[in-house]
């Protein structure tokens, strides 16, 4: 049994259980079992309910009970996958006693020293030691959608907007950039994620300019209507980059700011800074479309999933 354990919620984002979804999607291709673990956080689990996914609900935070134990006996889990970013020392050791073999994502926290493997697709400074008994970095190993494939093609004009922070928006950022947005009269679409919890101060700028969807059924499909996105710094951003839609990034996390200085070295994005403070230059430049479109499309891919199954199943 592999189980992928996850943290996801409006505060914490919804980054890793869209992550997870992917992953899980592999495991069942290769016919191998497999099992969520996450918090009790209603969006998620209507989610996991949705797709028909086998899941426990846990509490993190709990040091003591070892209740990790407890699931891998229940289940027979041979490889415990943990999706959480900062892996605590106690949690890992609790996981590493039952003699299941740990694997973490992008891990930078104290029990990540003792894991078996550390998949860091997003670890761009190369002097960085990264943690972990195996490490593997690079975007070579980025889990993207594999949706991406059907529907990537070269954008020509900016004409078409389309504004997505996630499926949660933690810091209001989809406010700050409609906000701007409507200042100068821009038409745009705004995706709003399942867990996004501000709709009532987005009402405010909402016009005939600036059109609101909620929880679209697919985002990659989303996005082939459209020519120019706003995003986060997290994983939509590659996968819009990804499927040809040149991007403007504003960081709702410090680490995603690496990420957006990353897709703007390789020439699919633009950086605009940190959501607490929003470069409106960049914001509405106008930008090198085709260009960029081509280079998202060449330099990232979607077989990412294969060489991070291909680590996995070796363990």
């Amino acid at each position: 049994m592999y189980a992928i354990c996850i943290e996801a919620s409006h505060t914490k984002g919804m980054g890793h259980l869209y992550r997870a979804l992917v992953l899980l999607d592999a495991l069942k291709k290769l016919s191998q079992p497999f099992l969520i673990i996450c918090n009790d956080d209603l969006t998620t689990i209507k989610i996991l309910v949705e797709h028909g996914i086998n899941f426990e609900i846990a509490r993190l935070e709990d040091w003591s009970s070892n209740w990790e134990a407890s699931l891998v006996s229940k289940h027979s889990i041979r490889v415990w996958i943990n999706d959480r970013l900062d892996t605590d020392y106690r949690h890992a050791i609790n996981v590493k006693n039952t003699e299941a073999r740990l694997v973490t994502f992008d891990d930078r926290g104290s029990g990540a020293n003792i894991a078996d493997l550390n998949i860091s697709a997003l670890a761009f400074d190369e002097s960085e030691e990264l943690p972990g008994n195996v490490v593997v970095r690079g975007t070579k190993y980025l889990i993207l959608n594999k949706e991406i494939d059907k529907y990537k093609r070269r954008r020509k004009d900016g004409n078409r907007l389309i504004v997505s922070f996630g499926g949660s928006d933690t810091h209001g950022a989809t406010i700050k950039t409609v906000k701007m947005l409507a200042e100068k009269n821009r038409t745009a679409t705004v995706i709003l994620g399942p867990a996004f919890a501000h709709q009532k101060q987005l009402s405010e700028y909402k016009t005939g300019a600036i059109y609101i969807k909620i929880h679209v059924p697919s985002l990659i499909e989303e996005f082939d209507k459209y020519d120019m996105a706003i995003t986060s710094g997290g994983l939509t951003a590659f996968e819009a980059c990804a499927s040809g839609l040149p991007t403007i990034v504003i960081a709702n996390e410090t680490h995603e700011i690496s990420n957006a200085n990353y897709l703007e070295k390789i020439g699919c994005a633009r950086y605009a800074g940190m959501h607490t403070g929003i470069n409106k230059d960049i914001l509405m430049c106008d930008l090198d479309i085709e260009r960029m479109s081509m280079s998202g499309m060449t330099q990232l891919n979607t077989q990412g999933i294969n060489n991070v199954m291909e680590c996995i199943l070796a363990l």
